[in-house]
């Protein structure tokens, strides 16, 4: 459940995200416009999705305490950051969260979250479950907007 993104599938994003740039460009020379005005504007972090055994213990007291709710929440020392997303409880198992961006602007640091859940026909169970997504990246002194 928790993994860092092999580097083939960045590549992959990567090259995605140049020909999405590319028809960007395209459409506005040819006068096309998207319906979406938020661009990404800002360099891919590096980072580790990561399990709550390899976390501080001071962050795991704060998930353990807010899991009943969805949450967001940052924390750091120094060195590195932890990026965490709590979906609170889902009815069943097979819920993950997933990274769709992480990104660094001028003023900001950007993620992009996405929970999911069990595909059609999966075993769900019948205790709730609290999908957690915990991110390590590289400590930078800005503040973290989750979208």
């Amino acid at each position: 459940m928790f993994r860092r993104l092999p580097r083939r599938a960045r590549k992959v994003l990567t090259v995605l995200g140049v020909l999405m740039v590319i028809l960007g460009g395209i459409a506005a020379f040819t006068g096309c416009q998207s319906g979406n005005s938020e661009e990404k504007q800002g360099e891919d972090l590096e980072f580790t999705v990561t399990g709550e055994a390899d976390i501080p213990a001071a962050l795991k007291e704060l998930i353990d305490k807010k899991r009943e709710k969805p949450f967001k929440l940052t924390y750091a020392d120094g060195l590195e950051m932890y990026i965490v997303i709590g979906e609170g409880p889902q009815k069943g198992g097979g819920y993950s969260v997933a990274v769709k961006e992480l990104y660094e602007t001028d003023n900001s640091i950007v993620i992009r979250t996405e929970l999911t859940g069990p595909e059609a026909g999966e075993a769900r169970g019948t205790e709730n479950s609290y999908p957690v997504l915990i991110v390590k990246t590289e400590y930078r002194d800005k503040p973290v907007v989750f979208q």
